[in-house]
């Protein structure tokens, strides 16, 4: 019996591996000229990463700014800031009159200060303290009530302990137990509701309202910004991390977020309940808004996994001059916010005229890009 010859051997076809993105031109140079002095370190630091070809004097950059060294001043000798943790300065004050001490130690750390600088250090014992799974009334600073109710300081605890939480590691305390163990338990909060069928009907009715069932748990803005920061952990977690992807890439709801509170209705504006950047009309409606939710997005790993986030980003980028500095899409106005939760990064420039007006925005996208992995190109 003669067996037939071999069949030639067919060549698998190569896959062509996507060619690798596009320099992004970063302005250093123009930001030196015409940044604030935290600025301009972020932009050595973090995203040109030049800091070693520097010298010992980028190390103190961040500590000469004016506006920094007058928050730090304000904090009082037990480590708070007007014994408050999530009061904004009003719109009017020149000198953050008014601000709590989380959004205070945030705005200090986006200003290039670390961690073991003094008031960051006297501010420490005070969050730490915060992440406690207890539910003291003693520990509510604004958000207290006259009537001490058990639902409402529950409520207070809670969003105090992912407020802390969300700074302590936006400071670089990724790695302290005690972060880790509020970080695990929110998300595990977080990810049971995710699993469950109340995440697909999270609403029940009330009077003539719809509000969020006592039971839902959707991720908030803290929570949010705590796992931002800390790359370790969603890596240990990344089948939690992949549903709120998910839930985060819904389309919001039309009604505001408000929740049942044992007998009590309360508003729940720090819950996220879905995509915060759908379109090109939001993000031109509130650009510092925007950039946040792209930055927040690309610290979390789900920027390049959405095509439309990504499409925003890059439209951004193509709204930079050819030196590499953005300007908005349309007229020549200082952007500005509406946002509560935009005022610890932006803005970190001192006055936002004159060429100072585009030096926050570029600065960002160009960290946004270091955060992406995208070559920087320094000119």
């Amino acid at each position: 019996m003669t067996l037939p010859p071999p069949l030639p051997a067919t060549a698998t076809p190569a896959i062509a591996s996507p060619p690798p993105p596009a320099p992004v031109r970063f302005p250093l140079n123009w930001l030196l000229e015409h940044a604030a002095a935290p600025i301009q370190y972020r932009a050595i630091a973090d995203v040109a990463r030049l800091g070693d070809q520097v010298g010992s004097q980028l190390a103190a950059l961040p500590y000469t700014y004016r506006p920094a060294l007058s928050l730090a001043l304000q904090q009082r000798l037990d480590g708070t800031w007007n014994q408050s943790m999530l009061a904004l300065p009003s719109t009017r004050s020149d000198n953050f009159e008014g601000v709590g001490t989380i959004n205070a130690v945030r705005r200090l750390v986006e200003y290039g200060w670390e961690k073991d600088s003094p008031p960051l250090l006297h501010a420490r014992r005070v969050l730490f303290r915060l992440l406690a799974e207890d539910n003291d009334p003693d520990f509510l600073y604004e958000l207290s009530s006259k009537t001490n109710d058990e639902d409402l300081v529950r409520r207070g605890r809670s969003i105090l302990r992912e407020a802390a939480g969300a700074a302590l590691a936006h400071a670089g305390y990724e790695d302290d137990p005690r972060l880790r163990g509020v970080a695990r338990r929110v998300l595990e909060r977080v990810a049971n509701f995710l699993r469950s069928p109340l995440a697909q009907r999270p609403w029940t009715r009330v009077g003539n309202q719809h509000v969020l069932a006592a039971e839902a748990a959707p991720p908030s803005i803290y929570a949010l910004t705590m796992f931002a920061h800390m790359p370790l952990f969603r890596t240990e977690h990344h089948e939690a991390m992949d549903r709120l992807y998910h839930f985060l890439t819904q389309p919001l709801p039309r009604q505001e977020p408000l929740q049942l509170w044992g007998k009590k209705v309360m508003a729940q504006p720090h819950l996220v309940m879905g995509d915060h950047l759908p379109n090109r009309n939001a993000a031109d409606a509130d650009v510092p808004s925007a950039i946040t939710w792209l930055e927040l997005m690309a610290r979390l790993g789900f920027l390049r996994r959405n095509d439309n986030w990504s499409k925003l980003f890059d439209r951004f980028l193509d709204d930079r001059d050819e030196q590499g500095v953005w300007h908005p899409h349309k007229g020549m106005a200082a952007v500005r916010s509406t946002n509560p939760f935009v005022w610890p990064t932006y803005p970190l420039e001192g006055a936002l005229s004159g060429d100072e007006r585009w030096t926050d925005a570029t600065f960002r996208l160009g960290l946004i890009a270091r955060i992406l992995g995208r070559p920087i190109e320094p000119v």
